[in-house]
């Protein structure tokens, strides 16, 4: 009958359009059912990216004065973050300790400069209250760093100590350029040491000759090791 024929083709759109209905649900359950999955991947990424990783470095510097008695000159730096905390020994002079704490700060990219102010003190040989930076300003091959720190209470009057380096970089593991330190250890009736130095950098060993006043009598030669993680 007519009326049959007409109810057996709604039967059979209704069945298609709930078969199609059905197959966009799925569709639709298969694309969305990662999202949660990535978007907690994506948070657990940004939560670890906001939480940076402890970085530094330990180094030593063995200090050989022609004519003076050799000596071993440590610092030890840790960073996380803009957080910077660092100690050296036989720094300041012979038998001293001074510790720091710092604050991280670093403006650039193809030209970058990276500043640590940094405040402590030193015990042992000298004692008192220290303040100074550190900084890096670094390019595609050179860079320059310089670190300082005034002393007030050294004898016979407040010093100012000094460390300096002007490099050019043929070679990512390769340094070569100037140095200039100023220190009152060794006492060798010089404040202002002045020499050339080469070094040697790998992943988290580097290791690096200076040569002081090459063309004096009393002349510097500093050999260091330093590890990084």
């Amino acid at each position: 009958m007519p009326g049959d024929g007409m109810a057996a083709r709604l039967a059979t759109r209704c069945c298609c359009l709930y078969r199609l209905w059905l197959c966009l649900c799925l569709s639709l359950v298969a694309v969305a059912a990662p999202l949660p999955l990535h978007a907690a991947e994506d948070a657990a990424n940004a939560a670890t990216a906001e939480t940076p990783a402890w970085s530094g470095a330990i180094s030593a510097f063995l200090n050989v004065p022609k004519g003076s008695e050799t000596y071993v000159t440590g610092i030890a730096i840790a960073k996380r973050g803009a957080f910077h905390v660092e100690a050296r020994s036989n720094y300041e002079g012979m038998d001293a300790y001074s510790f720091f704490l710092g604050y991280n700060l670093g403006w650039g990219d193809t030209l970058r400069l990276d500043l640590t102010p940094i405040l402590g003190g030193v015990t042992g040989s000298t004692s008192g209250i220290i303040g100074g930076f550190e900084a890096t300003l670094t390019g595609r091959n050179f860079d320059a760093y310089v670190e300082l720190e005034y002393v007030p209470n050294a004898e016979p009057s407040g010093y100012v100590y000094a460390w300096t380096e002007l490099a050019w970089r043929p070679r990512d593991w390769l340094r070569l350029g100037l140095a200039a330190q100023r220190t009152r250890v060794p006492d060798n009736g010089r404040d202002l040491q002045r020499g050339v130095f080469t070094q040697l950098k790998g992943k988290h060993v580097s290791g690096a000759v200076y040569w002081f006043n090459p063309a004096a009598h009393n002349q510097i030669v500093v050999v260091s090791v330093a590890l990084s993680f």
